[in-house]
């Protein structure tokens, strides 16, 4: 049976020492199963290894063994190449606003707002 989620997402990168941040809207779609492959290849081993053993944001159980977990499937793909989890995969975000703010004194901070509308991104100030 297919569960329809909310596809609407917000990603938000900050740079603290820089007082800068991003903030990006819009919908994420699932990708391809042979794009996660080939972006899963190029992931470090040890990023490979863990996700075999973390379904992200799955509930466990609060004394869970990570590391008696990864050393199993350090040993199961010892001398071989990792292949990605069915549970592990990629998403592509579709962005239909991004915000750029740059931290200033008195909090009047810059912000500068890209909006899609029909095909066309718009460009605006926000007040801070």
């Amino acid at each position: 049976r297919d569960i329809e989620y909310n596809k609407n997402v917000a990603l938000n990168f900050y740079w603290n020492g820089l007082e800068r941040q991003v903030r990006i809207s819009g919908i994420a779609k699932k990708i391809k199963t042979d794009e996660s492959d080939k972006y899963f290849k190029n992931r470090p081993r040890e990023s490979q290894l863990g996700a075999w053993i973390s379904e992200q944001s799955k509930s466990i159980d609060i004394d869970y063994k990570f590391e008696d977990n990864l050393n199993k499937i350090e040993n199961r793909f010892k001398g071989k190449n990792v292949n990605r989890p069915l549970h592990w995969g990629g998403y592509c975000v579709s962005p239909n606003s991004m915000e750029f703010w740059q931290g200033r004194p008195y909090r009047l901070h810059d912000r500068v707002l890209y909006r899609l509308e029909d095909d066309v991104w718009k460009i605006e100030r926000l007040s801070p």
